[in-house]
């Protein structure tokens, strides 16, 4: 079915029609545009909700319960929904909308084209229609003038009484009408043809023509419609399998929840790990030996009964006060815990004692393997000087020594404190021994690690724990070198980690390795920062999501990058 050949006569109606159909399209190219507000405000209220219930880090000792932890997974995944519907605006913005705008563009251009073209040929047409009628016109007028004029010359010429002169003059004005009548009716011939092959052509071939370029256009602008609504629903269902997998990470955070276990964590938060208090005896005041009346005061045996049998001495009552100020105590009011926690009551004092040293552990473990990276630069810039200069790394390898040095000290020291709550001792004696026997085996222990080397020559590299020798470096107390410190994470008695092997690039400094993780899709990474990882592809991650849905991760080629929170799945290490 053509509109050529079906809609012949309906030129106006047609050109409505696509004004109509064209501005259909503008109003879905709204609608869009609408959409993808809703969508970007919506993500942009999402992050910002987030951002706002995030938990504060003054609430750390809360966030350890499984209702928090739950509670923080479900804020990141919801963080990730809102990264979906950014995706959703900025796709339909980004591609969508600018096809439609310049299709709307094209097609008013295109329309008026062709409505300029049809009221051309209509033009044509009507006035090949008015020369028509002009020249029948003047065949009518001619023909009756030459009927009357014959007429006339019919009476004169029977009229016996008008001269020869006479009827010749009327004779010749009768030829000279009928001449002029055939002469209107040749043209009027003429036109007549002209008019009917014009107008044959405009309605079998150039009316028809602008028809169905009108009609093309029209279905090209449904088709787009078609396409449009087809891509928007092909972008949603694409972001679904990733909403659909946050939705599963908070069921999942919320089956984590263990009511038991928060219950469990309570009794580790407020346990003092002091007795309950014992009965209050009873005290016969009538009997003098359990302390009678004596000039209005109590004797001195009531007194030694209150202290002996009492729930608790002045002293601990004294000390119990402290203790409860520190989880009472007004919000303006700071309350100063010794570095060794013995105002606390003691489970909380052991708790307390147990973090700070794993937070030494953890320092100690990082500084290792800062250590041991830069001995193996310096190993390598040794064999090879072309590509560093040794002694560069001396610096950074004496500042590393006094700082393990230093955590060692506070470690043992710590650890002290701890076997003192758990009753094995003075803290203090204990940390001074620790310390002696740091400085008596230090030398020893340099000067044995130091003689141990591996296949790939780093003869001059010491032990874990044991300070660099290098030429012109002194063992001075001064030099911060002096005394090396046992190791702590290196099991493999002086020989460098092969893991380390290819880990370090030599002349930078790499960020600490949080964890592991895993691209679960493909992504490309188009803005400045991100960078292209490949479905299942495996690296380092080197920082966090802050909440912006992006997370820095190192691949094995050393290139660091940022890829979407939700596009990944993270392994960390349990001191992250």
């Amino acid at each position: 079915m053509s509109w050529g050949t079906e809609l012949w006569d309906q030129y106006d109606n047609l050109g409505h029609h696509t004004l109509k159909g064209i501005e259909f399209l503008e109003k879905y190219g709204i609608f869009l545009k609408e959409r993808c507000s809703i969508e970007s405000d919506y993500a942009y209220k999402l992050r910002k909700l987030v951002k706002n219930h995030q938990p504060k880090k003054k609430d750390e000792e809360d966030n350890q319960f499984s209702t928090s932890i739950a509670y923080v997974r479900m804020l990141n995944e919801v963080n990730d929904i809102a990264g979906q519907h950014e995706i959703i605006s900025e796709t339909f913005s980004g591609q969508i909308m600018k096809e439609i705008v310049d299709l709307v563009k094209e097609l008013k251009d295109e329309r008026k084209r062709h409505l300029n073209d049809g009221s051309k040929y209509q033009t044509n047409l009507q006035n090949s229609r008015y020369a028509l009628d002009k020249f029948k016109k003047s065949y009518e007028k001619s023909f009756k003038e030459a009927e009357k004029a014959n007429d006339t010359f019919v009476k004169i010429d029977a009229d016996i009484n008008l001269s020869r002169a006479d009827v010749e003059k009327a004779r010749l004005h009768a030829q000279q009408k009928s001449r002029s009548c055939e002469d209107c009716k040749t043209d009027y011939a003429n036109q007549l043809q002209k008019t009917n092959e014009l107008q044959r052509l405009h309605y079998s071939d150039l009316l028809p023509n602008i028809f169905q370029q009108l009609q093309d256009m029209e279905e090209r602008r449904i088709a787009c419609i078609q396409n449009v609504m087809k891509r928007t629903a092909d972008v949603h269902k694409q972001v679904l399998p990733i909403v659909h997998k946050c939705l599963d990470g908070i069921i999942a955070a919320a089956e984590a929840i263990n009511p038991r276990e928060d219950s469990y964590l309570v009794i580790e938060k407020y346990k003092s790990g002091y007795e309950p208090p014992e009965d209050v005896p009873f005290e016969d005041l009538s009997n003098p030996l359990n302390g009678g009346v004596n000039n209005g005061t109590l004797s001195s045996n009531r007194t030694d009964t209150l202290t002996v049998r009492g729930t608790l001495s002045v002293g601990k009552n004294k000390k119990r006060g402290k203790i409860l100020n520190i989880f009472s105590n007004p919000k303006n009011n700071v309350v100063e815990i010794k570095e060794d926690c013995s105002d606390l009551p003691p489970n909380q004092r052991k708790k307390k004692l147990q973090a700070k040293i794993d937070e030494i552990k953890t320092k100690i473990s990082q500084e290792t393997a800062a250590r041991d990276g830069l001995m193996k630069m310096k190993g390598v810039y040794e064999q090879n000087p072309a590509m560093g200069d040794p002694a560069s790394i001396e610096g950074q390898l004496m500042d590393n020594g006094a700082k393990l040095e230093k955590l060692q000290i506070e470690l043992h020291k710590f650890q002290g404190y701890m076997l003192e709550a758990e009753g094995h001792g003075s803290a203090l004696n204990l940390a001074r021994d620790n310390r002696s026997s740091i400085s008596e085996d230090s030398l020893s222990r340099s000067a044995s690690d130091s003689s141990v080397c591996n296949p790939l020559n780093y003869n001059k590299l010491s032990a874990p724990g044991t300070p660099q020798q290098t030429h012109g470096s002194s063992n001075s107390p001064e030099s911060g070198i002096g005394t090396s410190q046992p190791s702590i994470t290196d099991e493999t008695d002086g020989y460098p980690d092969p893991e380390f092997e290819n880990e370090y690039e030599f002349g930078e400094e790499f960020d600490a390795v949080l964890g592991t993780g895993k691209a679960l899709y493909p992504f490309t990474g188009q803005s400045e920062g991100s960078i292209d990882v490949s479905e299942g592809e495996e690296f380092d991650i080197v920082e966090l999501d802050q909440g912006d849905g992006w997370t820095r991760v190192r691949k094995r080629n050393f290139e660091e990058g940022f890829v979407p929170t939700s596009y990944i799945e993270t392994f960390l290490y349990n001191n992250c």
